[in-house]
């Protein structure tokens, strides 16, 4: 099964070397493992742009959907057996990044 663990920040800024290091080291167990498919980090919400374009509003906010202190700051997009495998992974990503994470499964 496919999970998305979303990288969860309450800072702007990026990770600190020993951080980035630990990510790396971490991606590189993903990988090595095949649970790796995806891992990327994304823009600030204040750079986040907002379309709603349902029955051709055209309507386009720049911004978040939702201002909140935390937010989505990267993700991994993983491969589990299952979902506790799917958390023990997720629990290594948290301590890599040292960030709190989110688990969600893909719908199947």
């Amino acid at each position: 099964m496919r999970y998305l663990v979303a990288v969860i920040d309450d800072r702007t800024g990026f990770s600190t070397p020993e951080e980035a290091a630990a990510i790396d080291a971490f991606n590189e167990k993903l990988e090595a493992g095949g649970h790796r498919v995806m891992a990327a980090g994304i823009v600030a919400p204040r750079d986040a742009v907002l379309i709603d374009n349902r029955s051709g509003a055209g309507i386009v906010s720049r911004g978040p959907l939702v201002d909140t202190p935390e937010y989505m700051s990267g993700f991994w997009i993983i491969e589990a057996a299952s979902d506790d495998e799917a958390h023990a992974l997720a629990a290594e990503g948290s301590s890599a990044c040292n960030r709190k994470v989110e688990v969600r499964a893909f719908l199947r």
